[in-house]
């Protein structure tokens, strides 16, 4: 009978009391709804509460049951949620759906219409319910609902989270503000339990929290009870700046612990119950936890017990075999651990080798909490990242119990740049004789500000990732902190949580990667709910163009690291801004298709056919891209004459991105002119040079003057301080550099 209104091959079976009617009597306009469900399981019971909350805004009173009282309750309008493998009627729901898989089925009879979310496990219902809530807000109540289906397309969806747990236990480079912005909001339950919520309605099943070394912030060894930290501590001391400076503070900055100040006051076993609480919650919502270790790195130690960074310090091996293991047994939710062969880890080929270590440290101390919990399983990621896939199975290979996967910088730091990056190819064929998955790190050093918003660059991304070789994918950023947001001249009360504020990039990658076959109907529908007073079609267009922009320059404008290229504020850590001459010297991102300006312009002054994308090309396109998203701005404008905060908000940072746009066409131009005629000679091009340049200037003013109206400046843990008006000057100063500037 499910098999039918679902239209699936596997076999269903349900309560012949529930759906095996007669009849088949039209929906009657009830608008009372009982919701049955088994409360005692997490996801289901979310996923129940958000299909209430869609019905009760629209108008229908609802009341959620037990799930063994269905059969024997007669009402018009009923919503089911129940694994597969669960009960009504003494009879089992059976189906081969895979995990996190559902089908939705309308079933109509003499005792009612009946709306059942059947899962293949409780994530399975939670999507499925999700899924049922999303349709009712869309189509505003129970009537048009289709039966449907849907399984992920990559199992598994993460986020990565650089975490700033102390002062003492900092993330890999905290020297930026959304670090020191984040302490307190990491150990606030409330924070996590909308992030949580959030992520799982954006079908996210995967949190990896990173830090160099988290041990004394989550638990209590035995033979090491004075490593143990007690309270939140954040420094009065604001370091000289430098990037990477506080992966290792107690030897880079030992000021630090004599400049420290509680932020909340914790017991260890206050924190030890604050986690679980976390990982309880985040298990409730369909998401498995990790932490994942950079090497060797013991922040918060402080020497102790003869602890010390050094990778042949037997001592130190002890002392993280023993964190593993306490780590696993302390939190009965986590669902994995990840280490990395670096930073601090130098190339041995002793006992001391890189992978030796961590197997001694790591893998042992997952095998020492499995003696006590056999049942457990621990999936560990190891990421390639200084080693390599031979070294890492020649240790870990034959010795590890559970799954094992690698993970890898797919996009280097910059997954806005293009969908098809090249860099994981080398690696694909070097896993393929040990059979291994690899997660993929999906970096985004690029967009910290502006609310990006492309779906088909994040579904042909998705879609792009190597087939049967992805275990999954987490996508986050090394410094910056993923928190609340700090930086808005009109903030919420309290302050937005970043995956709110910017709602539609998150959505993208984490319902894209669940199902790639979402259209821009879908989207449409999406942005018209959120946004009502909006022409949606219009917004669509606006938000997908302008965030083509940043990806374009940053392909042709290429640097591999976060610390070389923020393309928001056009500077890295070590030149700072980077001037026309840096935009000529510096090359396309490898298997772009794009040529640089040098070897353009040599073709060009030798009369040779470009058949590859030009400089030039690059530019029209995004004068295009800007044009295009200030036209539709401008209608929405014209359209909406009282937009809500939010909608008017995002608009300015599509106007932004547009305006940045319209920068770097204008200096991409300068830049090849400026670059003609040094090889040339001919003054018309310095001419034409200093034309573009000035126009540049005037293209940033623009950018800054919206930039600058929305967020206050930043210091940027990974590059520089992000200050759009300061940074006139260094634009202007381009101008100077061609005004200046002999041939050849």
């Amino acid at each position: 009978m499910f098999r039918k209104h679902i239209g699936l091959t596997a076999p269903v079976i349900l309560a012949a009391a529930v759906f095996a009617a007669s009849s088949r009597a039209a929906e009657k306009p009830a608008k009372e709804v009982l919701i049955f469900r088994d409360a005692s399981v997490g996801p289901v019971a979310f996923a129940a509460g958000e299909v209430r909350k869609a019905l009760e805004r629209n108008g229908y009173r609802v009341a959620e049951k037990p799930l063994e009282e269905l059969a024997g309750t007669r009402t018009p309008l009923r919503v089911m949620l129940a694994t597969t493998d669960q009960k009504a009627e003494k009879q089992p729901l059976k189906t081969e759906l895979s995990d996190h898989a559902y089908v939705i089925g309308k079933h109509a009879g003499r005792d009612g219409t009946t709306y059942v979310i059947g899962g293949g496990d409780p994530a399975g219902v939670m999507y499925g319910g999700l899924h049922l809530a999303e349709q009712i807000r869309f189509g505003k109540g129970l009537r048009g609902i289709a039966d449907t289906s849907g399984r992920p397309h990559h199992l598994r969806r993460g986020l990565k989270m650089n975490i700033p747990l102390d002062a003492r236990t900092p993330s890999y480079d905290d020297t930026g503000d959304s670090a020191q912005q984040n302490y307190e909001h990491m150990w606030d339950f409330a924070f996590w339990e909308e992030f949580l919520d959030e992520m799982a309605r954006h079908r996210y099943n995967t949190l990896t929290l990173w830090n160099p070394h988290p041990f004394p912030s989550l638990v209590k060894c035995p033979d090491y009870p004075d490593v143990a930290l007690e309270d939140v501590c954040v420094t009065t001391l604001r370091p000289t700046w430098k990037p990477g400076a506080w992966r290792d503070p107690q030897h880079v900055y030992p000021a630090v612990f004599d400049n420290l100040k509680v932020v909340k006051k914790m017991t260890m076993d206050e924190k030890i119950a604050f986690w679980r609480r976390v990982m309880r919650h985040a298990k409730n919502r369909g998401i498995d936890v990790y932490f994942i270790t950079w090497n060797v790195l013991t922040n918060g130690t402080q020497g102790k017990y003869g602890i010390t960074d050094a990778q042949d310090n037997p001592k130190t091996i002890a002392y993280l075999r023993q964190c593993t293991r306490e780590l696993i047994l302390t939190y009965p939710d986590l669902a994995g651990i990840g280490v990395t062969a670096g930073e601090n880890m130098r190339k041995r080929n002793d006992e001391f080798s890189k992978e030796k270590f961590l197997w001694k440290a790591y893998g042992q101390g997952v095998l020492d909490a499995k003696k006590k919990q056999p049942k457990r399983t621990v999936r560990f990621i190891h990421r390639v990242w200084q080693t390599g896939v031979g070294e890492v199975f020649d240790e870990f290979g034959s010795k590890y119990p559970d799954p094992f996967e690698l993970s890898f910088k797919y996009a280097r730091a910059h997954m806005y740049s293009s969908a098809d990056p090249p860099f994981a190819d080398k690696l694909c064929e070097e896993m393929k004789p040990h059979k291994v998955k690899c997660w993929w790190n999906m970096r985004n050093d690029d967009i910290f500000n502006f609310r990006w918003g492309d779906p088909d660059y994040a579904r042909e991304f998705l879609l792009n990732l190597p087939e049967g070789q992805t275990a999954g994918y987490h996508m986050g950023s090394d410094g910056y902190v993923w928190g609340r947001e700090f930086t808005s001249l009109e903030p919420e009360n309290p302050r937005a949580l970043e995956i709110k504020k910017h709602w539609y990039k998150f959505m993208l990658w984490g319902r894209l990667g669940y199902n790639p076959k979402l259209d821009r109907k879908f989207f449409e529908q999406t942005l018209a709910l959120r946004f009502p007073e909006a022409p949606a079609a219009e917004l669509y267009d606006a938000w997908a163009t302008a965030s083509q922009i940043i990806p374009q320059v940053t392909r042709f404008h290429w640097q591999n690291w976060d610390f070389q290229w923020a393309v928001e504020g056009c500077m890295d850590q070590r030149r700072g801004f980077h001037t026309v001459d840096d935009f000529i010297k510096m090359g396309p991102m490898e298997r772009s298709g794009i040529v640089g300006i040098p070897e353009f312009v040599d073709r060009q002054l030798a009369g040779k056919k470009v058949e590859v994308i030009t400089p030039l090309d690059v530019a029209e396109n995004l004068n295009q891209y800007a044009f295009l998203s200030l036209k539709h701005v401008a209608k929405i404008r014209q359209q909406t004459p009282n937009p809500g905060k939010e909608l008017r908000r995002t608009l300015a940072d599509i106007e932004a991105m547009a305006y940045l746009g319209s920068y770097y066409a204008a200096k991409i131009r300068g830049a090849v002119e400026l670059c003609m005629y040094r090889k040339s000679k001919d003054t018309e091009h310095k001419a034409a040079a200093v034309k573009n340049l000035e126009q540049a200037v005037e293209h940033w003013q623009a950018y800054a003057k919206v930039a600058a109206a929305q967020y206050r400046p930043q210091l940027l843990a990974r590059t520089r301080r992000l200050d759009w008006t300061a940074t006139t000057e260094d634009v202007k100063r381009d101008v100077e550099i061609a005004r200046r500037s002999t041939s050849e």
